[in-house]
């Protein structure tokens, strides 16, 4: 005889996850597909009474976040955090070799010699080092980057007004990612700063619980955030790239490639439309970021070093150029997979996903 859950325990989950998935349809169907039966009501008159003591009444219907509420942005924060630090973490080998070639030219000049070198010199797990800095740095990164810039985009489109915002969407866009960026490479830059260097200087440390504080020994607290102006000018102009050319593009998208409105499309659909979107804004941000990146790697690998320095040193053909092939790739694809992560969060928290809707009301 199999064992039956009582429906209760459907609608027993906490408030958090019954206010964002709905736990009890959630509940439900995860026990059924592990071919656990739950409980159903009883018809009969006999049985009425046990079943009222063990049978939930129909689950009602999720409760909807409400969008630009308190809630709606920590949702979105919640998902910066997943799309930003998961992904940046999976691409830590390319990282790696990426930050070696820019560091030493002379030793890491291809891709694919570069990546056996690593691995040769010091081992397959070397290609990982900076995993922990990277996995917390970029998910409070993403925290802010997308929580602000739903904020920020909001408040900027009240402030224009819905005419202006329909006339100057792409300067709201831009606006919006600009501040909430801002904010978002302070919350980085420490970690930034230690993953550099744990990735770049050969047994300096094996990761974040000791490279932290042996930077800021050697450093000072304010050595963590040398490279701050250097970030800013990474990863603003990036960001800017990274939201304006996917909210247009998402628009293009469904007007000229998508057979069909937004719409009429399923959630999936509208998913893969946002990798798509993704990627093809990540190439451009790749391109518009890529000098400040190079600055990042040699201002936190070289210490003393200023901007002037390494302008002098590198020559402004290469401070653009310098491991480009290499960041677009990684770009394109982290981009692609951090938009399509973030908007399949907000799907399954009941919330649209991001790009071509009408611009927000006050």
């Amino acid at each position: 005889m199999p064992t039956y859950l009582p429906a209760d325990l459907c609608t027993m989950a906490p408030p958090m996850f019954s206010n964002i998935f709905g736990a009890s349809t959630a509940v439900s169907l995860a026990f059924s597909s592990l071919g656990v039966p739950i409980a159903r009501a009883e018809t009969s008159s006999n049985s009425n009474a046990v079943a009222s003591s063990i049978v939930a009444a129909a689950p009602a219907e999720a409760r909807k976040i409400e969008m630009y509420s308190n809630e709606f942005y920590t949702t979105c924060a919640i998902g910066g955090i997943l799309s930003c630090g998961l992904t940046h973490t999976a691409v830590t080998p390319m990282d790696v070799v990426k930050c070696n070639m820019q560091i030493d030219p002379v030793k890491y000049k291809g891709i694919g010699s570069s990546f056996s070198m690593i691995a040769k010199d010091a081992g397959a797990a070397s290609l990982m080092k900076g995993w922990l800095p990277t996995l917390l740095g970029y998910s409070a990164q993403g925290a802010f980057k997308f929580g602000l810039y739903e904020y920020f985009k909001k408040t900027y489109g009240d402030m224009a007004g819905p005419e202006l915002m329909a006339k100057y969407q792409t300067v709201i866009f831009l606006a919006g990612s600009a501040s909430a960026e801002f904010f978002a490479d302070m919350a980085l830059a420490p970690f930034e700063a230690v993953k550099v260097k744990v990735q770049t200087v050969p047994g300096y440390a094996k990761g974040l619980t000791d490279g932290m504080p042996k930077f800021v020994s050697e450093n000072g607290v304010a050595g963590l955030y040398k490279g701050l102006p250097a970030l800013w000018g990474r990863q603003i102009p990036y960001t800017m790239m990274k939201f304006g050319a996917f909210e247009n593009t998402v628009v293009a998208l469904y007007k000229y490639v998508i057979p069909k409105p937004k719409s009429e499309c399923s959630k999936t659909e509208q998913i893969g439309v946002s990798f798509l979107a993704g990627y093809i804004a990540g190439v451009f941000c790749a391109v518009v970021s890529h000098p400040a990146d190079n600055m990042v790697s040699k201002l936190n690998a070289k210490k003393g070093a200023t901007v002037s320095d390494i302008v002098k040193e590198m020559g402004w053909y290469n401070l653009f150029t310098r491991g480009l092939p290499l960041r677009i790739i990684m770009v394109g694809t982290l981009t692609g997979l951090q938009w399509s992560i973030y908007d399949a969060f907000k799907v399954a928290a009941g919330l649209p996903t991001t790009g071509a809707a009408p611009p927000p009301v006050k």
